[in-house]
């Protein structure tokens, strides 16, 4: 073995054994005759030293060693002189007198400093992944991802579920975003898809018997992306029989809520969840996924205005509209320019703009303070509990459009000012989702969530004569500001899941050939059902305090799902392409390929 310790474990009780390190030299100083050199392998760092005068063929060795070379070492542990100890080490108390050492591998000169927590550009940290991976900050993060996910397997074995792994070939069976399709070499023409999710195989392991499933899934989805959305991505994907809603809750709340103690004891997270329905978080936060770190909540004053002569705040209330308000604490003396910028986020979001009033110690000041009687704002300044340094800000537009603005200022305002307490976990649960929504480009319903399932047992009669007003059978899980999970109790009947399709316009032939596997199973004694997804990524991202999910997936790709250190995608030859009966047809590839010949 190229060690017999790490670089992580040696402490005063090793003083005077003779020891073994191997890994990359982290950090080097020499000075003028002693050099010391911190040690680093995944465990930790450990700082050995090189002395001329007792092993001088090993003080050559560490006179050419650099940053990132990887060496071995063997030497005796000593216990540091008072007073040099480092505190902030496990390996603090001691270091490694070298009497013998062999560089194993030379290295070139790192494109960004490694020894470091140093701002890289993302480019080049995704080009040289290899080596990002070897900074603290990102061993850190995998290594929180691997107990998150150990922590998972663990409990949820304890409980009787099953660990099933699910086929990365399947159908493509178009539910919202796009496939990545595969085409099949054997099978000229046809083409597999990679899973968006393993949504209908849960199911059919409900169906088999299977009872309580779960799965670290990887789901692929050839989607636009952000901060928080990879092309691949992996999510607790679990699915349990004979259950309700609030079985999966209560069973999902429990897991995640061991697991922060487990390995984020560190956070503070109120028990048991808020839970709100679709409407009322909407209501008070204009998001379905809201921050619930700090107030600042919606408040409605349409019966304020409904008397008011505003023409802004009339003409949306004539309009079928409403008028809402947020209190922003200590934003009185905000700038012009900065209330500009506050207003053109509101615009951003669809509204004709907003109403600010500053509450100073002078008195109110707002741009449509001529246009409201002083009864009217002190009547607006109490709705929304405002005090003396307190700045208003109003939307007046229809519902979804006020909600989409004032929801904006609230998150944006929280973040300025710091409202959310970072050390926070803000857990939810949101349910009572709409079941449906019109698509008015086509004419036609869409599933909210998937076109499994299964809608609330109190509004089946409504599908036949109002389904915008069916609310699902499903539920979110939310936390400081992001959606963690989605999930749902599914459908179990043929007729009923044939008669969802039916409303999302999807005829029987092409129910037949999408869905067919899925509604025969039906037929076979399919037990009630349901399950959720939580997301892994984000999940660890938030624990970790990242703002960006590839920052604790190993090998992410950057945002235009372009793979920097890999180079993917990629051309491939074109022997390849006729061996899958493939063809290149755009203008710039067909000359590359020899396709513009006949």
């Amino acid at each position: 073995m190229y060690k017999s310790k790490t670089c992580g474990e040696l402490t005063a009780r090793d003083v005077g054994k003779t020891v073994t390190l191997a890994g990359w030299v982290h950090r080097r100083r020499d000075h003028g005759g002693l050099i010391f050199i911190d040690l680093r392998d995944r465990f930790g760092l450990t700082q050995v030293v090189f002395n001329p005068q007792t092993a001088p063929d090993a003080h050559r060795v560490g006179s050419d060693v650099r940053n990132e070379y990887v060496i071995q070492v063997t030497g005796v542990v000593e216990k540091r002189p008072a007073g040099q100890e480092n505190h902030a080490l496990a390996t603090g108390e001691i270091d490694v007198h070298v009497t013998a050492a062999q560089i194993l591998n030379a290295a070139r000169v790192p494109p960004f400093v490694i020894n470091k927590n140093e701002d890289v550009d993302d480019a080049l940290r995704l080009t040289y992944r290899y080596l990002d991976l070897r900074r603290e900050r990102m061993l850190k993060n995998l290594t929180l991802r691997h107990r998150v996910v150990k922590f998972m397997r663990d409990w949820l074995d304890a409980r009787g579920f099953i660990e099933i792994e699910t086929p990365i070939l399947t159908k493509s069976t178009p539910e919202g975003a796009r496939d990545y399709l595969v085409p099949s070499r054997v099978h000229p023409g046809k083409f597999y898809a990679l899973p968006q999710s393993p949504q209908q195989f849960k199911q059919l392991l409900m169906v088999a018997g299977y009872e309580r499933y779960f799965q670290i899934a990887r789901c692929m989805r050839d989607e636009d992306l952000r901060a928080d959305r990879q092309p691949e991505f992996t999510q607790l994907d679990l699915e349990m029989a004979f259950v309700e809603q609030d079985d999966v809750l209560n069973l999902v709340e429990e897991l995640f809520t061991a697991l922060v103690k487990q390995v984020a004891p560190e956070r503070t997270m109120q028990t048991p969840w808020r839970k709100f329905t679709y409407d009322e978080v909407l209501d008070k936060y204009g998001s379905d996924k809201p921050d619930l770190r700090f107030g600042m909540e919606l408040t409605n004053v349409s019966d304020i205005a409904a008397n008011s002569q505003f023409a802004v705040f009339k003409n949306a209330l004539a309009a079928g509209g409403q008028v809402k308000g947020i209190c922003v604490p200590g934003c009185a003396d905000y700038s012009r320019r900065e209330t500009d910028e506050l207003i053109e986020i509101a615009k951003a979001k669809g509204a004709k703009g907003a109403v600010t009033m500053a509450l100073r110690a002078d008195g109110i000041h707002s741009p449509a303070s001529k246009h409201l009687t002083p009864e009217e704002q002190n009547a607006y300044v109490e709705r929304l509990g405002g005090q003396v340094g307190d700045l208003l800000l109003f939307v007046a537009d229809q519902p979804k459009v006020v909600g989409d603005a004032l929801g904006a200022l609230r998150k944006e305002l929280g973040a300025r000012l710091k409202l959310a307490d970072p050390n926070a976990l803000a857990f939810a649960w949101v349910v009572d989702f709409p079941m449906f929504e019109w698509n008015a480009e086509e004419a036609r319903w869409d599933a909210a969530h998937h076109p499994f399932t299964s809608p609330k047992p109190s509004d089946m009669h409504l599908l036949d004569t109002d389904p915008g007003a069916v609310r699902a059978n499903s539920y979110d899980m939310v936390c400081n500001g992001y959606e963690l999970a989605s999930g749902s109790i599914r459908i179990h009947s043929r007729e009923l899941q044939a008669k969802i399709f039916s409303l999302l316009n999807i005829d029987e032939e092409r129910q037949r050939a999408r869905f067919g596997h899925m509604l025969e199973a039906f037929e076979f004694g399919a037990p009630p059902h349901g399950g959720m997804a939580p997301g892994i990524d984000r999940f660890v991202a938030i624990l970790a305090s990242e703002d960006n999910i590839r920052d604790v997936i190993a090998f992410p790709k950057n945002q235009w799902a372009q793979d920097l250190m890999m180079h993917a995608p990629s051309d491939v030859d074109a022997d390849q392409l006729q061996l899958l009966h493939l063809q290149i047809v755009h203008p710039e590839s067909q000359a590359q390929y020899g396709l513009d010949k006949p």
